[in-house]
């Protein structure tokens, strides 16, 4: 089955699509996805082969995880989470294991916020979350991605005090990528509680990149938007 699907994938490859995903996702020397490699293949089409291929078998899965080649990494994802979805416990757990086990292959912000929310995120729901702020403390930035984007699945189910610690200990991050990140789920919180964004905001938004500011409060009514940035 995997080798039926390597050969879909290198059938759907676009070369001039890879030229501008590799120049998007800052694949150049210095950039954040240096060295990446892409095919130039679009999500829809990507998330077609993974509905396809949905049962591939997770050893398959880990294969194209550890691939150096961008859409084979994403199509695996999507096909963790259409079988995670469908898991029973044991199942979901072992799926979890592969996911943390290549963390390192889950190096960009979409292979991340494709899969972070849906699975660890949705895991941690119901475990015990250690686990996040040792990945809000990491060195590597992709893992304190995965960390406050895991938190959307608390958002979704208005469970803010994780999200709100993530993001408090992520407010001295440099790279702006955390940055919109962090305003986001700031925002998502704000989209179902106000006030819980707000006591935040109180609190932190002399200390907040600019960035994740604006981000945190884009959905905000204009007077109040300004308060922010004015206060700022």
């Amino acid at each position: 089955m995997l080798k039926n699907l390597l050969q879909e994938i290198q059938i759907c490859a676009n070369k001039e699509k890879a030229k501008i995903l590799s120049i998007f996702f800052q694949t150049h020397k210095g950039g954040y996805g240096e060295g990446d490699i892409f095919l130039g293949i679009t999500v829809p089409v990507q998330r077609s082969l993974s509905r396809r291929f949905k049962d591939l078998p997770l050893s398959g899965i880990e294969t194209l995880l550890q691939s150096k080649i961008h859409e084979q990494r994403l199509i695996a994802l999507f096909i963790l989470i259409i079988q995670y979805q469908k898991a029973d416990k044991g199942i979901k757990e072992k799926i979890i294991r592969i996911y943390l086990k290549n963390l390192s292959s889950i190096n960009n912000w979409d292979l991340i916020d494709s899969s972070a929310p849906y699975l660890l995120g949705n895991y941690l729901l119901t475990e015990k979350r250690e686990l996040l702020y040792k990945l809000a403390r990491s060195k590597s930035l992709w893992a304190r991605r995965v960390a406050i984007m895991s938190t959307y699945a608390f958002i979704k189910a208005r469970q803010y005090d994780d999200a709100l610690a993530v993001a408090a200990m992520l407010l001295a991050e440099r790279h702006d990528l955390i940055h919109k990140a962090v305003g986001w789920m700031l925002r998502e919180i704000g989209n179902r509680d106000l006030k819980a964004e707000r006591l935040f905001l109180d609190k932190h938004y002399k200390s907040m990149p600019r960035t994740m500011l604006r981000y945190a409060i884009e959905k905000f009514p204009q007077d109040l938007k300004k308060y922010y940035l004015d206060k700022d």
